[in-house]
């Protein structure tokens, strides 16, 4: 039970009420309410805003750990954690609530959401309401009346000491390995209990040897093999346990490092640095060999390593002088294992480069399938999968050798061990040094000595391939983003008017000689319908994806709004700026899947009315599952003007007010294209719109035409006066 004295300190309180009540209040006692998205999301960003973090709306919906299609407290409590909180929500008395637990999200008995930001008792509670248009409205009420209006449910909220969140850049690695450090010290704990009760059975050995035979003391061997059993018994317990706090711990650290890596993947700039696909899911697809290298056998045999110190100390208490056996014969493990590194590393590097041309051939070969087939170019692909297969193969059996030496040299050398051990033994015998019993404990313990050095072997030689994959993610994981890396905020503007100016604007792919687009300057005011034309090359696309915000100049800075466009905040330029590309990539899924692309917000009447713009609708309507209709891979069985359609529905998607085509109706027939300009004209009226055309006909959309060449405009002109030059 939380005090409820507002004089008590209040940050011992809410540190009570983070840690200790969330265990009591992750299953409430009766549904929770249904709040609404809009105030639920306001109530977040009110909480964020007290702390100087000004996230957007869309900047919360899009925090890389949201996956749910709705926005709700259990997504909140995400939210604010990605952000540096310590957050829960639960079931708790309204009449616990107090000063200290303040701001907290409450929910109204309606289910709107609400920020209570204080509670007095003198001057009462201060609640924070939201409403539909945007503004917010701060009442007060009785501290009575506070279990008539909210509902027994919370979310509690207290941002973390700066110093508390991870800066590393390694943070997607270590640290998701650290969120398991209690099951990580349970399976320590579990190790050494283990370790201690194998210890039983040599014990066991030797008294029976030594004692119940010669003696021939039955009711002793009775009471001593029930007490070994029951040591067994606890020993499988524990080592089952140890194995599933090992998964599990595992199971946390690959959900998040999963997360992370895709989210990186996400967010990729994409300004030319990116590596090829094929090479980037090769390097991803190592994030397995990492994953495997920490988990199961090879971290069990880790936790063992400590505990040769505890078998060779008791080999030396109960046989004396057999103790150098071990002693001798763990180094000479090690060193074999050692001795091979070297070599290994260097395999495991020429694998990784093999490996992801060999990957980089396959899926470049199953995207360009078509046209593989139609151009007759299968003998070059299938030679260059061959050439990258074979090296990689002689790579892997060079490394499996290697491998093999080791773990034989383990097994060779703890053979040797036992039989050194026994032959030792005898003549310590014969002197009296030691008993019969105690040989045979020795080379029990002798064993249990060098097993885990043999398990070691076969991870030391996994560990050059783990290394390799490390580095090579984390090579990815640093590489510059476009997303949110950082809980930083850009600067938020849910509402661009549409005003496009780009000063000096300079622009090269990484390696060129000569920039893309070089000391570009126009302006594009509100409302402005621009077409952009030239030759191929001349740099239309890239002048396109720059004013979309897709990549981002060498030099100079692209504005809206009198805004640079890289400070403001990504999920806002996303639905002010709708994008069209050249390239049409369609999703396996829906019809609908392809036009939402997840963003359920929307409903199927907004849905609809854009699909009737785009010409959508056209081909849908008349079939017999709608929108329901399943598309294949990248949309095939679909025209290129059908594909066309979906992509420009995307773009018209937000309502924004900036609209970015590159080539929209190229694929699309005569009569297709002329409908959907005549419905896109009308749509688009107050919109500022760039189009990239290399078709008079979509000049019917312009107010003005550029003409650019290698990179700069070389004519700033009219639609007219271009539709009599190609007369």
């Amino acid at each position: 039970m939380v005090e409820q004295s507002p004089s008590a300190d209040s940050d011992a309180q809410l540190q009570i009420v983070l840690e200790d009540e969330p265990d009591r209040m992750e299953e409430p006692g009766a549904a929770p309410p249904a709040p609404t998205e809009e105030t639920l999301i306001r109530a977040v960003q009110d909480i964020l805003s007290r702390s100087g973090l000004a996230f957007s709306e869309g900047a919360v919906r899009d925090l890389p750990e949201l996956t749910s299609e709705r926005f709700g407290p259990a997504t909140a409590v995400s939210a604010l954690r990605h952000v540096g909180y310590e957050a829960s929500f639960g079931e708790m008395p309204v009449a616990e609530l107090h000063t200290s637990h303040c701001p907290a999200i409450g929910f109204l008995k309606s289910g709107e959401a609400v920020v209570v930001a204080s509670i007095d008792p003198a001057d009462g509670v201060l609640l924070r309401r939201f409403e539909s248009h945007g503004s917010s409205v701060d009442e007060t009420c009785d501290l009575s009346s506070l279990p008539n209006l909210l509902s027994p449910f919370v979310i509690l909220a207290r941002r973390q000491h700066a110093a508390a969140k991870p800066k590393g850049k390694n943070d997607w690695f270590w640290g998701s390995l650290l969120q398991g450090k209690w099951l990580y010290l349970q399976v320590i704990a579990a190790a050494s209990v283990t370790n201690f009760l194998g210890l039983s059975t040599s014990l066991f050995i030797m008294v029976v040897y030594d004692r119940v035979v010669p003696n021939e003391a039955i009711e002793s061997l009775i009471a001593l093999t029930i007490g070994v059993v029951i040591a067994l018994g606890f020993d499988f317990i524990i080592k089952s346990l140890r194995a599933q706090f090992v998964d599990r711990a595992g199971k946390r650290a690959d959900a998040r490092m999963s997360r992370l890596i895709f989210d990186k993947i996400l967010n990729m700039k994409l300004d030319g640095h990116r590596q090829k696909a094929g090479a980037m899911a090769s390097i991803v697809r190592e994030f397995d060999t990492l994953r495997e290298f920490f988990t199961s056998a090879t971290l069990i045999a880790v936790v063992d390593l400590p505990f040769i110190f505890l078998f060779i100390w008791v080999i030396s208490l109960i046989a004396g002088p057999l103790a150098l056996v071990p002693l001798i014969a763990v180094p000479l493990v090690i060193l074999s294992g050692l001795a091979i590194q070297p070599f290994l590393a260097r395999i495991a590097e020429g694998s990784m480069q093999s490996n992801m041309s060999k990957q980089g051939v396959l899926v470049e070969t199953l995207n360009g399938l078509e046209t593989v087939q139609a151009t007759g170019s299968g003998r070059l692909m299938r030679r260059r999968f061959e050439e990258a297969s074979d090296a990689q193969s002689d790579l892997g059996l060079r490394s499996r050798m290697l491998s093999q030496f080791a773990i034989n040299a383990a097994a060779s050398i703890q053979q040797v061990a036992q039989v050194a051990t026994i032959f030792y033994g005898v003549f310590l015998i014969q002197d009296g040094t030691i008993t019969m019993g105690a040989m045979i404990a020795a080379v029990i313990l002798g064993g249990r000595t060098l097993a885990p050095l043999s398990q070691l072997a076969a991870a030391m030689s996994r560990a050059n391939a783990a290394r390799q994959a490390y580095r090579s993610l984390s090579a990815v994981m640093k590489d510059d983003s476009d997303g949110m890396d950082d809980i930083q905020p850009r600067l938020s503007r849910p509402h661009l008017n549409g005003t496009i100016e780009l000063k000096n604007v300079s622009y090269s792919f990484a390696g060129a000689n000569s920039p893309i687009i070089r000391n570009l300057s126009l302006k594009i005011p509100v409302g402005q319908k621009v077409a952009i034309v030239g030759r191929m090359g001349s740099g239309k696309s890239t002048l396109s994806r720059l004013i979309a915000g897709l990549i981002e100049p060498s030099e100079g800075a692209v504005l809206i709004d009198g805004v640079d466009l890289r400070q403001i905040d990504k999920s806002d330029v996303r639905r002010n700026i709708g994008v069209m590309l050249q390239d049409t990539w369609l999703f396996s899924g829906t019809v609908k899947e392809n036009l939402q692309m997840g963003f359920y917000e929307y409903d199927d009447t907004h849905l609809l009315n854009i699909a009737k713009v785009s010409g959508v609708d056209d081909f849908v309507s008349g079939h017999p599952q709608g929108y329901d209709m399943e598309l294949r891979e990248r949309g095939e069985g679909l025209s290129g003007g059908q594909r066309q359609s979906i992509n420009l529905t995307r773009a018209l998607l937000h309502d924004p007010s900036i609209l970015v085509l590159d080539e929209p109706t190229s694929s699309m027939d005569t009569a297709t294209e002329r409908a959907v300009i005549d419905r896109l004209k009308v749509w688009s009226e107050k919109k500022t719109m760039v189009m990239i055309t290399h078709r008079n006909t979509l000049l019917d959309l312009a107010d003005r035409v550029l003409v650019v060449d290698r990179g700069a405009v070389v004519t700033d002109t009219t639609p007219d006066k271009i539709r009599a030059q190609a007369r």
